[in-house]
């Protein structure tokens, strides 16, 4: 009732923000603080700090180079820049994936304290995957430099396209998990299993052109795996162009019409993220007392 003893006829609302991930993004300042707080909590109390960005992929290449180049022989021409490519594609999904999973459940106590998108929590996970994605990046632009790598600005705008994928995908999958995770904790154990199989479902170890020989009109169904085509969006940027003869590496490996999938894959991303929102807001609701 207002002073005059009047009841004000107006519908009750939700304390917490409900217009999802637009919300999210007008809340720019709260964002950048969760980005903050979450990469300070993830070097608190380490040595090298930043550093271990560096050197997690930095082992993680010579593990493949090492085993599989030389061990076991593969003649993929710069084969270490092929599993690079391809790795540092994967690593942003499945981080993403992992960490926005958990993202609901590990900040509990802001969840039931704070009136905010709760949408924020995955978002702020992907966030800090991106910028993982940066000293990796780093890494991958000297390697092929130093082969005599040139620039295309049309396959550099591919490997912005590829980034936008696996962004807008594995904020998809992070939004559904992490209200599943909240419900039953099983969920975030599943996930990990479940990335295990994403190193294996696109070309990282294996270049496309095995793929295309193995099952011949076949393939064309694996290119409608997003990562798939984020990953060869990514090696038609760096890596074709580190080999002797990028032209003829890119008519053997790269499949024809890739843009034409890769927007294919965007266009399903987005989707994917309308069905995450949609089941996120389903459910948000019931996510404090859960907790």
């Amino acid at each position: 009732m207002t002073e005059a003893g009047h009841v004000v006829d107006a519908p009750l609302t939700p304390p917490a923000p409900r217009a999802g991930l637009i919300e999210v993004f007008r809340r720019r300042y709260l964002l950048r603080m969760l980005v903050q707080r979450e990469l300070s909590a993830r070097y608190q109390g380490s040595v090298l700090g930043l550093l271990w960005s560096y050197i997690n992929p930095l082992s993680q290449l010579f593990i493949y180079w090492f085993v599989m180049g030389k061990i076991m022989g593969r003649s993929t021409e710069m084969f270490a820049v092929h599993v690079f490519c391809g790795l540092i594609v994967v690593q942003f999904f499945i981080e993403t994936f992992n960490a926005g999973t958990r993202s609901i459940v590990r900040n509990r106590a802001l969840v039931q304290k704070m009136a905010m998108p709760r949408e924020m929590f995955p978002v702020a996970s992907m966030l800090v995957s991106l910028y993982h994605m940066g000293p990796q990046l780093v890494i991958l632009t000297i390697i092929v430099l130093l082969t005599g790598w040139t620039p295309d600005p049309v396959y550099l705008l591919g490997f912005l396209l590829a980034l936008a994928i696996i962004a807008m995908l594995g904020t998809s999958l992070a939004l559904m998990f992490s209200v599943a995770n909240v419900f039953l904790r099983d969920v975030s154990s599943f996930v990990s299993i479940l990335t295990n199989f994403v190193r294996f479902g696109a070309p990282m170890i294996y270049p496309y052109s095995l793929v295309d020989a193995r099952f011949g009109s076949f393939a064309q169904f694996y290119l409608f795996n997003p990562i798939a085509d984020a990953v060869l969006l990514v090696q038609q940027a760096f890596w074709v162009g580190s080999t002797k003869d990028p032209a003829t590496t890119h008519a053997e490996h790269i499949p024809d019409n890739l843009f034409a999938y890769g927007f294919l894959a965007l266009g399903i991303a987005a989707v994917m993220l309308l069905i995450g929102q949609r089941v996120f807001a389903r459910f948000e609701n019931r996510i404090p007392e859960q907790l």
